[in-house]
């Protein structure tokens, strides 16, 4: 049986604690993006130095999800880093008054920002980096790459649970999508998402389970491993070039 499976249940109510609400006002997106505080963001956007969807943004505009947001003529960093981080259960990815510690105030590390979101009651593999080149490629859905998590279930999975997942399901009317599914044993299965962890709970609801636990171990094909929850290790050599090369960088 696969390890590493994290001790915190995964409540309903933490499934949506730190997913960000769009449309969202720019400069909190700026802000959550590790690209700006709100107010340098609102210094850029008078700069004319933000874009959205290749128009120049506005101060007050929303955003949506799928929005390509760019940063214009900002200083680049004498070098570029990546760096896995494990995040344990309980762990907000951003700071806010009543989350506590989060990733970035958990590390010994500077200059560098989370790239994607992880439920707080979830745990596992988030990237970290000072490039902002990655953000749209590795965020935007539009863009379809794969993400992989070992799940643990409340109740056992029915019998045709994964027969019924490679033949594509459809969750409130949207399109139909085939995640990859191998089950490990009566109430554990790895799946492999093009999206978020989000859906995994309304996945779960079509065949009457809910969530335990979620563990991400892959993003593209950087994993996991067995780095120890609250560490971090970077990213480089063939692995980083695997990577970027998957980004289109």
């Amino acid at each position: 049986m696969i390890m590493q499976k994290h001790p915190t249940s995964y409540s309903k109510a933490d499934s949506t604690a730190d997913k960000p609400e769009y449309p969202m006002r720019i400069n909190k997106y700026l802000a959550l993006k590790g690209l700006a505080t709100r107010r340098s963001a609102d210094d850029l956007i008078r700069k004319k130095a933000v874009t959205v969807n290749g128009h120049i943004a506005v101060l007050g505009e929303k955003i949506k999800a799928e929005d390509a947001v760019e940063v214009r003529g900002g200083a680049k960093p004498a070098n570029y880093v990546y760096y896995s981080f494990n995040k344990p259960a309980g762990m907000p990815v951003s700071a806010d008054k009543k989350s506590g510690k989060d990733i970035i105030q958990s590390i010994p590390l500077k200059g560098v920002f989370h790239v994607g979101t992880l439920e707080k009651s979830a745990a596992g593999l988030v990237i970290l980096t000072n490039d902002r080149r990655i953000i749209d490629r590795l965020e935007n859905p539009k863009y379809a790459h794969p993400k992989k998590y070992l799940v643990t279930t409340r109740q056992p999975l029915r019998a045709n649970f994964k027969e019924k997942m490679d033949a594509g399901i459809t969750i409130a009317g949207g399109p139909t999508v085939f995640p990859r599914v191998e089950i490990v044993d009566p109430v554990t299965f790895t799946v492999s998402l093009a999206g978020n962890a989000y859906s995994l709970g309304n996945i779960l609801a079509l065949f009457q389970n809910e969530i335990a636990t979620v563990l991400r171990t892959d993003v593209l094909n950087i994993r996991l491993g067995k780095l120890a929850p609250n560490s971090h290790k970077p990213i480089s050599g063939e692995e980083l070039a695997i990577f970027l090369k998957s980004l289109g960088l």
